[in-house]
């Protein structure tokens, strides 16, 4: 995972909800937010849904090191949250995850 000089590590996931199940996935990813922002080495988690698409999410989120980000995917609480999400979005949730490279212009 690329992170920038000072450590600093960013991710964006987008989830797109199942027909139907659009509340449902907003609710539950709603449900991650205070958590995931509490959790060691957590700068920013964000969770927006797509104006021009309903049910779409994208979650962007940024950790103080590789290590932090990697302890809050093993984090007690997470594995508890992966198969009800998995059953309400399209597809799998490593399709739409991406790690972040930052581009930083020349000093």
């Amino acid at each position: 995972m690329p992170s920038t000089p000072d450590g600093v590590i960013a991710a964006h996931w987008v989830a797109r909800a199942k027909k139907g199940k659009e509340a449902a996935l907003r609710d539950h990813i709603a449900r991650v937010v205070t958590p995931s922002r509490n959790d060691p080495g957590n700068i920013d988690y964000e969770v927006h849904e797509d104006e021009a698409r309903p049910g779409t999410f994208l979650v962007y989120e940024r950790w103080t090191s590789r290590e932090a980000l990697q302890a809050h995917t093993e984090s007690s609480w997470i594995p508890k949250l992966i198969p009800p999400l998995q059953a309400l979005i399209e597809g799998d949730i490593e399709d739409e995850l991406r790690i972040l490279r930052p581009i930083r212009p020349a000093q």
